[in-house]
């Protein structure tokens, strides 16, 4: 999906006004409740951390959630201002274990590169 459409997709996600959030290359949404001065270096931060996937670990674990009115889903982890979208194109079946495994694959795809595609700055 190409970043105009995930910002899209993000803009119809996130509900609430003032809510500053960046978005990665493939698709990890980061949500910034406490934003600093340099929005993208506070989200890299908490990405570089929360990002990346270690098996047995809280990092490996996630949850997902059906966008309504869809189409797609949010996968969650460790770090509740971490989310990733997974369209519907990107998985074969619509179980939780298939969606949550695709999010969770993407978010520690932008965990290691860490490449900010969008800052959307809501700041007062």
């Amino acid at each position: 999906m190409s970043p105009e459409k995930l910002i899209e997709v993000w803009r119809r996600i996130i509900v609430g006004e003032q809510k500053s959030w960046v978005l990665f290359e493939h698709g990890t949404c980061v949500i910034l409740m406490e934003p600093e001065d340099d929005l993208a270096a506070q989200a890299v931060e908490i990405l570089r951390e929360y990002g990346p996937v270690y098996g047995g670990t809280p990092a490996g674990d996630f949850g997902t959630i059906t966008l309504d009115p869809g189409p797609g889903w949010v996968v969650y982890g460790h770090h509740k201002d971490v989310l990733t979208y997974v369209g519907p194109d990107e998985v074969s079946d619509d179980s939780d274990v298939r969606i949550g495994l695709t999010g969770r694959s993407k978010r520690d795809h932008d965990g290691h590169d860490l490449t900010v595609v969008h800052v959307e700055d809501e700041r007062p």
